[in-house]
């Protein structure tokens, strides 16, 4: 602490205070009286991505261990959880595919297909930019040339991998779409033919 009072960097931005604990406390009450325990445990795996044992997903969705295990087993069923065997037990985390799937069919639900083919279009011009602006094939030929206090070029690698990663889950989506709609058109036709 300096003669003028405390330092910037003597403050604590978040001091934590009783008026916190109770706030926790209210609002994990809350969430246990709107939820059931299989709710709270899928929440939970939702945004579990390492290992996890299930004690320390009981600990977190406010469950007894068994109970837990119970509802991880039920989910690794259903492949919304992934699991792992190991030397001290199973391990689970949410499984990445399921979560890839459910962002698919989210876009082919709230978009047209004249939407995702626009998006599509757009995102393919930026990544044409990127290749023309730094002369490369990807962004991993892009790492290779930069240097670590290119901040700009560093920034537009990290928008060319998103805009790449979200152009295949547009194009992913578009085609779920279309299978959706043959698949419809098919189911049709089959019931036509038999009435």
């Amino acid at each position: 602490m300096s003669e003028d009072g405390p330092r910037v960097a003597d403050l604590e931005p978040f001091p934590e205070t009783d008026a916190d604990d109770e706030v926790n406390d209210a609002a994990e009450t809350e969430w246990r009286a709107a939820t059931t325990a299989f709710e709270r445990v899928d929440a939970v795996l939702g945004r579990t991505t390492d290992w996890q044992r299930a004690s320390e997903i009981a600990d977190r969705a406010r469950v007894s261990e068994p109970t837990a295990r119970k509802h991880l087993t039920a989910l690794a069923e259903t492949g919304r959880a992934a699991t792992k065997e190991t030397g001290t037990g199973k391990r689970f985390r949410r499984d990445p595919d399921r979560r890839r799937l459910e962002r698919v069919q989210r876009l082919a639900d709230d978009h047209s297909r004249a939407e995702l083919e626009r998006s599509i279009r757009e995102m393919k011009a930026r990544i044409r930019e990127f290749e023309e602006r730094y002369d490369a094939t990807g962004p991993d030929e892009l790492v290779d040339r930069l240097e670590p206090d290119d901040q700009d070029g560093w920034d537009d690698l990290s928008r060319w991998k998103t805009t790449r990663r979200n152009l295949a889950f547009a194009k992913t989506a578009r085609s779920f779409a279309e299978t959706r709609l043959v698949d419809a058109r098919s189911t049709e036709t089959r019931h036509t033919e038999n009435a």
